[in-house]
């Protein structure tokens, strides 16, 4: 999934999140395929950044591929906020992400997420 679209899909997720206040598309910022929310009293900003599977070109879309949604655990809200945000995605159960990786969970200084897809595309969710 490309980075434009994979941000819509997330904020289509958060806004139906329990935990979440508000969520919008910043546009027009040094942050290309960014979004602000409003998390349990929390303003947090997300970028997406992608990566084609090999071979793919950006002049054409990659097809989606559908296999086995993702396994992932729920992290309170209170907690990492890409924990939290794993499990957001990992909760959609959507047939086209394969895997959800938490950076907080590998030790990373960082806070976001990898999400591959079955395709061989992936997208980098960092917290900026």
């Amino acid at each position: 999934m490309r980075p434009e679209a994979f941000r819509d899909h997330l904020v289509a997720l958060l806004k139906d999140s329990p935990d979440v206040q508000r969520v919008a598309v910043v546009e027009g910022g040094p942050l290309p395929y960014a979004l602000s929310a409003m998390v349990a009293g929390r303003e947090q900003v997300w970028q997406v950044i992608g990566q084609l599977a090999d071979g793919a070109k950006h002049d054409t879309p990659t097809a989606p591929v559908h296999g086995e949604p993702a396994v992932y655990t729920a992290a309170s809200v209170s907690g990492a906020p890409d924990a939290w945000l794993g499990g957001v995605i990992g909760a959609a159960e959507a047939s086209v992400v394969a895997r959800v990786e938490v950076w907080s969970v590998r030790g990373r200084r960082s806070a976001g997420v990898t999400v591959f897809f079955h395709n061989g595309e992936r997208v980098f969710v960092r917290l900026v």
